[in-house]
């Protein structure tokens, strides 16, 4: 989960409660919150990331949909036409499904991307098991997240605590 407009920690905390409400989908723990700096973009605007775990009876297909009428319901607005990142009221992408390897042209499971993002592997190592396998490279979590951080010694990541009323 991530944000980088608007209150990005009220954001995420609301489309965790509305993805909670889905029918067939139960969430279950939260990281923290982290503030990170903006990866292959330019922007003034920070980042704020979580991870969630949850169970569903959704396919990893229909929770994909569901996540991106959540991501508009949240005001997210994906230009036609504009490549690249930009600036977002929220992004809420599938990490893992159980041990399933997906491949299609809209989505890849694992996210391709899990093994080399700091703002992903630092609150998904908060909250997965020691024993958490990638599919594909057969090598835990905190092992690529070490390798992430000797990689990216320069990368400002900072665990927050949750702002709530």
């Amino acid at each position: 989960m991530g944000s980088n407009l608007g209150n990005c920690q009220e954001v995420l905390l609301t489309s965790w409660a509305w993805l909670d409400a889905v029918p067939g989908v139960s969430c279950k723990t939260l990281s923290s919150p982290y503030a990170t700096e903006p990866v292959g973009m330019l922007t003034d605007h920070w980042f704020v990331n979580a991870v969630g775990y949850l169970t569903t009876r959704l396919s990893p297909v229909e929770l994909l949909e569901t996540l991106h009428v959540l991501e508009q319901r949240a005001g997210r607005v994906r230009s036609p036409g504009v490549s690249g990142y930009q600036d977002r009221t929220l992004d809420l992408d599938l990490l893992l499904f159980d041990e399933l390897i997906v491949q299609t042209p809209d989505l890849s499971v694992p996210h391709p991307q899990i093994t080399r993002r700091l703002f992903v592997l630092k609150p998904l190592s908060e909250i997965c098991p020691d024993n958490l396998l990638h599919p594909l490279t057969g090598l835990s979590i905190h092992h690529h997240l070490r390798d992430c951080l000797r990689d990216n010694p320069n990368y400002h990541i900072r665990q927050m605590q949750w702002i709530t009323d």
